[in-house]
């Protein structure tokens, strides 16, 4: 346990994870903004079908897609700043991710609609695993009094 009156110093690899994951996370970032503000460059090669079933989102998934897209690029922002707050982004993203899984896979016709298949189905499943490794990083950064 580092000591309370002196931070830790910075490890190495927190830049690199810190630097990796935010351009991870700058993509899902964009791709929602660019969504949800209806981008015509963007949107471009979805068939009239995609885009109409994009649009009919739920609010509630909608809302689970931005917190996870967003909370894990702020999370990542916060754990360049070595703040502890970035745990919490983290365990944000993830929930909102698995609720995005929940709505996309679960609740209607995603997968057929957007032509994923296996694909998808693995792509998603990185995108969960990914969330998960960073929200235990900054735990651990967060113990060994690293974030602050």
């Amino acid at each position: 346990m580092a000591d309370s009156t002196q931070p830790a110093k910075t490890p190495w690899h927190l830049w690199v994870v810190g630097g990796l994951s935010l351009l991870w996370n700058a993509v899902g970032a964009v791709d929602f903004t660019m969504t949800q503000t209806n981008n015509a460059t963007w949107l471009k090669g979805f068939t009239p079908e995609q885009l109409a079933y994009i649009h009919g989102f739920p609010l509630w998934s909608v809302v689970a897609w931005g917190v996870g897209t967003w909370g894990s690029f702020l999370g990542s922002v916060l754990l360049l700043c070595r703040q502890g707050l970035a745990f919490h982004f983290f365990a944000a993203s993830l929930a909102g991710a698995l609720g995005t899984s929940l709505y996309s896979f679960g609740l209607s016709d995603g997968l057929k609609i957007m032509g994923g298949g296996v694909g998808m189905i693995v792509f998603n499943g990185i995108i969960i695993l990914i969330s998960v490794l960073l929200l235990v990083y900054a735990r651990n950064m967060r113990r060994s009094g690293v974030l602050r």
